[in-house]
C-alpha cells in the first residue's frame, strides 16, 4: 500500500478531537494510505512512498452535500431562473418544473454536468435524490465521488390544471412497489465494487406519500441502519395541504407519526409554524426539530429565485437544530451555496451576527456527515477517509488572505480549488475533472435542452409557448 504525504501545507483545516471542532493548523502535514488518513499534524516522520509539497496550499475536508437532484436540475438552466406560479405562492414545483424534465437520453449528461460542478467546488460526498434510472450506480461510480443514493418513491403525483390549484393522482400500490425496488437498489449500491456508494431511504414528498408508506419506509430504514430523508415544509401549498388533511403542520405530522430522530433529514424545512408566510396557532416546530435531533437540509438558491427564504439559518442553529447544506438546483456549486446561506441568513435576521462562517462550514462538513450517519467524512483526522480539497492559497482571488476559509467562500469560490481527493485518489487536478468529460457532457446537454424545450408547450396545461412561460432577457431580433 502506497503511503502519500503532503508536507508543510500553508494551512490545514484539521479536526481538533479534544474540542470536537475544526481548527487552523499552519505548516501541517497530511498522510494517507489505502484511502484512509493516517496522519494529520506537524512533523510527520513515518514512511512515505510519495511526497508532495503543500506550500502555498490550503488543505481542507471535502464538503458533504446532503441534498441534490443531478438527473434533472442541469436541464433547467436558463428556463426557470425567474418563474414561479403566482397562484401557488410563487413556487415553481407544480406548474413549471414538470414540463422541462430530462428524458432518459439526457439523464447521463445531466448527471455528469452536475457531478463535475460539484467536484470542482470541493464536494466529495453527495446525497443523490433521484428517480432510479438505468446505469445509475455505474454512472455515479464513474465520477469517483462518494455518493449516498436516495431513490425517491411516492404514492401520488402532483399536477395543476389551472395554475392555482394543486391536485394529486394516487396509486398507493405503485408507491409500495417503488419503495421495495428502492431498498433493493440501495443494497446493490452498498455491494458496488467501487466501495464508495451507500444509501438512504427517500419517500419523495410529505404530501405525495400515504401515511403507511411513510411509516413503512421509516421502519425499514431504521432496521437497516439507514438515514431517511423527505421533502417537507418546502412550500406554502404543501403546508396548507398537510394542515387541511391532518390538522398538524408538516413537521408536527411527521413527529406525530414517530418518524423524526437523529437519522431523519427534512429537505428544506422552511415553512415552520412560526414562518411569516404560514402563521399557525402553535410555535412548536423548531423545538420538535431540536428535540428529535432531526437534520434540516438547507438549499437556499432554488428558493431565493422565487423570493422565498428560511427565517433564518442562524435562528435554527442557535435553536439547536442540526443543519446540512445541499445544492437543490443549478449551478451545483457548493461554495456559492454556502455564501448564499450566510448572506440570506443575515438579511433575513437583519443581523450580521446571526451566524458565522464557522456555522456554515460546519453544516457543509460535519453537519452533513452526521445526517448521513458517518463520522469518517467531513473532517481531517487519522482514521477518516482521505477525502480532502487542496485550495490554491496563492490564487489572486484568495488575496488578501487574512482568513483563508472566508476568502474561499466569500471571494474566490471554486476558482481557487486546485485538487480534490476521494479515498486518496485525485479526481480533480489543477482545476480539471479527471474522471468525466465535463465539456462533452455540457455540450450534449445543450443539445438535449433544445429537444426538451421543443416539446415543453405540449406538456404545459395551458399549452403556452416557451418564450411566454420563460420570457427571454432581451427580445430576439
Amino acid at each position: 500500500m502506497t503511503v502519500t504525504v503532503i508536507r508543510d501545507a500553508e494551512l490545514v483545516v484539521a479536526w481538533d478531537a479534544s474540542e470536537q471542532r475544526h481548527a487552523y493548523m499552519p505548516g501541517g502535514d497530511v498522510a494517507f494510505r489505502d484511502g484512509v488518513l493516517s496522519f494529520v499534524g506537524r512533523g510527520y516522520d513515518g514512511e512515505a512512498d510519495v511526497e508532495l509539497s503543500g506550500r502555498g496550499q490550503l488543505i481542507m475536508p471535502g464538503l458533504v452535500n446532503i441534498h441534490s437532484h443531478p438527473t434533472s436540475e442541469p436541464m433547467n438552466k436558463g428556463l426557470i431562473d425567474e418563474i414561479g406560479s403566482p397562484g401557488l405562492y410563487n413556487s415553481s414545483l407544480y406548474e413549471y418544473m414538470p414540463i422541462f424534465r430530462s428524458d432518459s437520453q439526457a439523464i447521463p449528461d445531466c448527471v455528469r454536468v452536475a457531478l463535475s460542478e460539484l467536484l470542482l467546488s470541493g464536494v466529495t460526498t453527495l446525497a443523490d435524490l433521484s428517480i432510479a434510472h438505468p446505469g445509475w450506480l455505474d454512472l455515479l461510480a464513474e465520477a469517483g465521488m462518494r455518493v449516498c443514493i436516495a431513490p425517491m418513491f411516492r404514492s401520488a403525483r402532483w399536477f395543476t390544471k389551472n395554475g392555482h390549484v394543486v391536485e394529486y393522482e394516487w396509486d398507493e400500490k405503485a408507491g409500495e412497489k417503488a419503495m421495495e425496488e428502492a431498498f433493493t437498489l440501495i443494497q446493490r449500491a452498498e455491494q458496488h465494487p467501487s466501495g464508495r456508494l451507500f444509501g438512504m431511504a427517500c419517500p419523495a414528498q410529505i404530501d405525495t406519500c400515504a401515511p403507511g408508506l411513510l411509516r413503512d419506509s421509516r421502519a425499514e430504514a431504521r432496521g437497516r441502519g439507514l438515514s431517511w430523508q423527505i421533502h417537507a415544509a418546502q412550500s406554502v401549498v404543501e403546508f396548507h395541504e398537510i394542515t387541511r388533511r391532518h390538522g398538524f403542520t408538516p413537521i408536527q405530522w411527521l413527529h406525530e407519526m414517530g418518524l423524526l430522530d437523529e437519522r431523519a433529514v427534512i429537505g428544506h424545512g422552511i415553512f415552520l409554524d412560526d414562518h411569516p408566510s404560514t402563521p399557525w396557532h402553535t410555535k412548536n416546530d423548531l423545538a420538535i426539530l431540536r428535540d428529535t435531533g432531526t437534520t434540516v437540509a438547507h438549499c437556499p438558491t432554488v428558493f431565493a429565485r422565487r423570493g422565498i427564504t428560511m427565517k433564518d439559518f442562524g435562528r435554527y442553529k442557535r435553536g439547536g437544530v442540526n443543519l446540512g447544506v445541499g445544492t437543490d438546483t443549478y449551478p451545483h456549486n457548493m461554495l456559492d451555496e454556502m455564501r448564499l446561506v450566510a448572506y440570506l441568513a443575515r438579511t433575513q435576521a437583519n443581523d450580521p451576527r446571526t451566524m458565522s462562517t464557522t456555522d456554515v462550514f460546519d453544516a457543509a462538513t460535519i453537519g452533513g456527515a452526521r445526517a448521513l450517519g458517518r463520522d469518517d467524512i467531513g473532517r481531517l483526522a487519522p482514521g477518516c477517509r482521505a477525502d480532502f480539497v487542496v485550495v490554491d492559497a496563492t490564487h489572486p482571488r484568495m488575496q488578501p488572505n487574512h482568513d483563508p476559509v472566508r476568502s474561499l467562500i466569500y471571494a474566490a469560490g471554486d476558482r481557487a480549488v486546485k485538487d480534490v481527493y476521494i479515498d486518496g485518489e485525485k479526481v480533480v487536478a489543477d482545476g480539471q475533472v479527471m474522471t468525466m468529460d465535463f465539456k462533452a457532457a455540457a455540450a450534449n446537454l445543450a443539445e438535449a435542452q433544445k429537444r426538451i424545450v421543443g416539446r415543453a408547450t405540449e406538456q404545459d396545461w395551458a399549452h403556452r409557448p416557451v418564450d411566454k412561460i420563460a420570457p427571454p432577457t432581451f427580445k430576439w431580433v
